[in-house]
């Protein structure tokens, strides 16, 4: 059995939003870097939103710090001082009814509303690319109750992950299952605002899996109660209308999540294939018998030699959790279909464990001048080798790529998500040439090879101008939708490449 630290409270996080990466010449002197058209916050309108929410400030500081994730290209710009944009004020409300409220002066005063917790995202989707007001919605935190006989917990979306899953299994012997990498430095909102997928998600599902009801208010300070039930045949899924929205259709402010009990037994193994398609296709089989380990994760060699130093093999990390006679059998179907490949040291899934959720490398890498980024995409099994290959070489082909690289985290029946890290370091004054080909270049080859523009980490701004191209006509309904909901267009503007009346998307140009 591995061990596992969750139930402990020695390794929690602030519960606090975690700066990505130092601002030279500090906060309250950062400049925007894009240069789009700002919507400022007057002294009516700032005491309009005071009147309404107890704590709003314009303070220089504060409004740099909130105004940033984790956005890669935006780290870049830090070490010129810079931020992609700035908010013109933080509201930070404590209840919904609250949040309900500032949106409504928000909407009738036509000024932007950007919701935001832990700002975590790495697309830029909580950036306020026009100004207005950063929602910080931390304030919601905290469990509200839990029904243990129908395994729902009652959340609050400004709650870091954590902090949640410590309380949820201390507390109550539950757990949600939803690990993600940024668990952290993540809130239980911004999960479902991006379609979060933790590292467990073979066998819990993603968070659009766990999700029973939503409180969301929209851009008018309506707020509506969606789902709540084990199933049912009322309609269209709301739930799922704005799970993924990024804060373009509503604001969550509350959550009802599916729970389990606290699994009482673990097992592990490893594998090494001569390749990577050996190795996937390994995984294809596991799931194909109707097996469902925690976690199936696969390296390719260049990945595998890296963080295993395990050469020109493939490693594939298994992990399984929950009822002794769930996870046995699954673990011997595993085996059965590795039968081929070489047996490793089950260790290297304690190793993994121990530094899965270390993002440091991040900050160090682009300190030192570097330009690097994930793409993590899906794509149906019988699509997945060819994603790979045409992936890994459009990126290489970008002038002043250094390394492409690539593993696959996330397996179900139908197919799987490739992981796809790339870095160069090219002249200061060329990075963001080079980042933006790089992204153009690997999300083309995967999505003309049947492949998804994003597994887990959302649209943001980054991907916008994809957003046409991979949904087709579907692009028209999600923007009439955005009409119907937000007709000021006042809700997270310029994300989802949907169109702003505040100004351009900074990646597109012109509406």
């Amino acid at each position: 059995m591995t061990e596992d630290p969750r139930a402990t409270d020695d390794q929690l996080g602030p519960g606090a939003p975690t700066a990505p990466i130092e601002l030279a010449g500090g906060p309250a002197s950062a400049a925007a870097r894009l240069g789009l058209p700002f919507v400022e916050v007057d002294d009516a309108m700032l005491d309009r939103l005071r009147g309404v929410c107890a704590s709003v400030t314009r303070d220089a500081a504060e409004l740099a710090e909130a105004s940033r994730d984790w956005w890669p290209l935006a780290m870049t710009w830090a070490l010129d001082g810079q931020v992609a944009s700035l908010a013109a004020a933080v509201a930070r409300p404590t209840t919904p009814a609250e949040v309900a409220e500032v949106v409504r002066v928000c909407d009738a005063a036509g000024v932007p509303v950007t919701a935001a917790a832990g700002r975590s995202g790495v697309c830029g989707g909580s950036i306020p690319l026009y100004g207005g007001v950063v929602l910080d919605l931390c304030g919601l935190s905290g469990i509200r109750d839990v029904d243990d006989a129908s395994l729902v917990v009652d959340v609050a979306p400004g709650t870091f992950g954590d902090h949640f899953e410590y309380e949820l299994r201390s507390g109550h012997g539950l757990t949600v299952g939803h690990w993600p990498q940024s668990m952290a430095l993540s809130t239980v909102g911004g999960w479902l605002a991006c379609r979060s997928a933790g590292q467990l998600s073979t066998r819990y599902g993603k968070i659009e899996d766990l999700v029973v009801g939503l409180d969301v208010v929209l851009a008018d300070g309506r707020t509506i109660h969606t789902g709540g039930h084990a199933r049912q045949a009322s309609g269209p899924d709301l739930n799922q209308l704005f799970v993924g929205s990024e804060g373009t259709l509503g604001i969550i402010v509350g959550v009802r999540l599916r729970a389990r009990p606290v699994p009482p037994h673990t097992r592990h193994a490893a594998f090494g294939f001569s390749s990577f398609e050996d190795g996937l296709d390994a995984c294809r089989r596991i799931l194909r018998r109707g097996a469902t380990p925690a976690v199936l994760r696969l390296y390719d060699p260049v990945e595998g030699e890296r963080n295993f130093g395990t050469g020109e093999l493939a490693p594939l990390l298994v992990y399984d959790e929950g009822d002794g006679q769930l996870v046995d059998p699954t673990l011997e179907i595993v085996e059965e279909e590795c039968e081929t490949a070489l047996a490793l040291d089950a260790g290297l899934v304690d190793r993994w464990m121990a530094h899965r959720n270390d993002v440091s490398a991040l900050e160090a890498l682009i300190s030192r001048g570097y330009v690097v980024d994930t793409m993590e995409v899906t794509g149906p099994w019988a699509a997945l080798p060819r994603i790979y290959r045409d992936t890994l070489a459009a990126i290489g082909s970008v002038e002043g790529t250094l390394v492409a690289s690539a593993h696959q985290s996330h397996s179900y029946p139908d197919g799987a998500c490739l992981y796809f890290t790339f870095a160069g370091k090219p002249e200061p004054g060329d990075k963001d040439r080079f980042y933006r080909a790089v992204w153009d270049a690997g999300t083309r080859a995967v999505l003309a090879a049947g492949g998804s523009l994003s597994h887990h980490h959302g649209v943001g701004v980054n991907r916008g101008r994809f957003m046409r191209e991979a949904l087709g006509g579907g692009f028209d309904v999600l923007a009439a939708v955005k009409h119907a909901l937000d007709p000021n267009g006042i809700l997270n503007p310029g994300k989802l490449g949907l169109p702003s009346p505040f100004g351009p998307d900074p990646l597109i140009g012109p509406n």
